[in-house]
């Protein structure tokens, strides 16, 4: 039987002196304080062990829980977090299943509750949900499908160097192909980055980018130097519409990944921080666990495409029912004995025109339509709207569908784009 709830602590002194005084028996005792034997000795043993204070009434919850962490596995789990400050609780419990698959590794909710206990937890505020935009990726089926590209904005170093990092990413594995600060965001930079990732990696189907330079321009069909390239090498241009980065939504969620590990704050020099991005490339590729890809690595699912870089970046073929014109040093094409301007991005390069009637004809570079042209009128107009357009090219059988055509700039006619040269029009 229990102390009675009012002096506990007297009453236990009052037991001490009786039993010491030797009048009375263990069961005499406890018959008189309404306790049992077992209650009694415990009151003994106590008194014993920590005189006064062991009389003290103690907590009845369990030393111990059965299904308590092992402290051993819980400093583990803390040393992998402050190695990796940004690693939520699934991905701590996925590199260490990887790590240590021997070991029963406690759940993801109680490895929240460990570093939320420790302090190692940013609370974030949290926003309101929306249902995600999924449709530009729904063709990335496969490793190197569709590759996407971007500039991460730029930030100085701490010695005011400006830094500007290219990126290059899988859209299937999420393997960071390259990321790598640029001297200037031109096209010549840009494309010696593209070239190395091509004869490291193969070349991709297609290349998912914004609508900034020097992916896209405001020339005929936003066509670039860099994107003339990808099409001549078979590769699709995609672009996302302006003011939808969702769109692109796994590239730019890397990214945000980078700055917090690479630009916050900002290396020394430019070298230091060219480490940093090549040190984050090499965990975010190898080591870190990624949810959306059922807690793998991108190395796991990532392997090299089978379209190797040619040697000789070939000219675009068409089809015997076309006329092939080629673009002359100004961007103008002849059209009898007269020069009708076409594009400064495709000078150098051949085109074909696809007759639709008597004076209307439809401009190609490959298999990307990029204009209609009225003979009698010697103008370039841009396609309808809404057109769809899939033709194989008998060079690079490159399917391009409505999705993959770039956008013109908004105008009826791109005339106003018109090189400073002489232009005949009617």
């Amino acid at each position: 039987m229990p102390w009675k709830v009012s002096g506990v602590m007297e009453k236990r002194r009052e037991f001490l002196a009786e039993y010491e005084s030797g009048q009375w028996t263990m069961t005499e005792l406890c018959e008189l304080y309404g306790i049992t034997r077992p209650t009694g000795y415990a009151v003994l043993r106590r008194f014993a062990a920590g005189g006064e204070a062991g009389l003290e009434e103690r907590s009845r919850a369990p030393q111990q829980h059965p299904n308590q962490t092992a402290r051993e596995i819980e400093e583990q789990v803390l040393e992998l977090r402050r190695e990796h400050m940004r690693w939520g609780p699934r991905t701590l419990k996925a590199r260490l299943e990887r790590l240590h698959p021997e070991v029963s590794w406690p759940a993801a909710s109680t490895i929240g509750e460990l570093l939320d206990r420790e302090g190692l937890t940013r609370h974030r505020r949290k926003r309101r949900k929306v249902a995600p935009y999924s449709q530009p990726l729904a063709a990335a089926t496969g490793p190197n499908r569709v590759w996407c590209a971007d500039f991460k904005g730029w930030f100085r170093t701490r010695d005011g160097e400006r830094i500007d990092p290219l990126t290059i990413s899988d859209a299937h594995s999420r393997y960071l192909l390259r990321c790598q600060a640029v001297e200037a965001t031109d096209t010549t930079r840009v494309q010696a980055i593209f070239e190395a990732a091509f004869r490291e990696c193969g070349m991709p189907e297609a290349i998912r980018t914004d609508n900034g330079a020097p992916f896209a321009s405001r020339a005929i069909a936003g066509l670039s130097r860099l994107a003339v390239w990808w099409i001549k090498l078979g590769i699709v241009p995609e672009r996302i519409e302006a003011g939808h980065p969702e769109q692109n939504g796994r590239h730019e969620r890397m990214h945000r990944t980078l700055a917090e590990a690479t630009a916050s704050p900002p290396q020394a020099t430019r070298r230091t921080q060219q480490r940093a991005f090549d040190q984050f490339r090499r965990e975010y590729n190898e080591e870190r666990p990624h949810q959306a890809l059922g807690m793998q690595t991108p190395s796991a699912l990532y392997v090299p495409s089978s379209r190797e870089y040619p040697l000789r970046v070939a000219e675009p073929e068409y089809d015997s029912a076309m006329q092939v014109r080629r673009v002359d040093c100004t961007g103008h094409i002849s059209w009898k004995h007269r020069k009708v301007f076409l594009s400064d991005v495709l000078i150098g390069e051949p085109v074909g025109l696809l007759p639709l009637d008597e004076h209307q004809y439809e401009v190609y570079f490959a298999a990307l339509p990029l204009a209609r042209f009225d003979s009698h009128r010697f103008c370039m107009q841009r396609l309808p709207s809404g057109k769809r357009a899939r033709r194989e090219n008998r060079g690079g059988n490159v399917e391009i569908s409505k999705t993959e055509i770039p956008t013109f700039p908004p105008h009826d006619d791109y005339e106003t784009n018109e090189s400073p040269t002489e232009r005949t029009d009617v």
